[in-house]
């Protein structure tokens, strides 16, 4: 069982920066999979990027590319995920979720994960 818990939340003007992070419990961080995901009112979840376990490889959504890095810290058994350059259309609640059986490679599809956070709001302001 893996308890995942974000923050860095919040309210920021359209160009700000935000920095998620999310705390992961258990000795097995290091190989997992994981991601960012993010759903906005009356939208589905949807992907935002992902890391491999151990950290060697990345993947963005196209709508985040440029503007988004998405980090692990193994020893702190912390996932991050660095927002720049944030638009109105960011404005959602973000999860993080770790995807144990998809390691060594990345996960993009929800169903992919087994265990999800609680969500984080992240609303930019025009």
């Amino acid at each position: 069982q893996v308890q995942l818990v974000e923050s860095g939340g919040g309210l920021v003007q359209a160009g700000g920066s935000l920095r998620l992070s999310c705390a992961a419990s258990g000795r097995t961080f290091i190989r997992y999979a994981m991601g960012w995901f993010r759903q906005a009112p009356g939208k589905e979840r949807e992907f935002v990027a992902a890391i491999s376990a151990y950290g060697a490889n990345t993947y963005y959504a196209e709508s985040v590319k440029g503007r988004v890095t998405i980090s692990r810290d193994n020893a702190k058994n912390t996932l991050y995920l660095q927002m720049n350059s944030l638009k109105p259309e960011d404005t959602a609640v973000y999860y993080c979720a770790a995807a144990p059986k998809a390691a060594p490679k990345i996960a993009t599809m929800t169903s992919e994960y087994d265990y999800w956070g609680q969500g984080t709001q992240v609303t930019v302001s025009s």
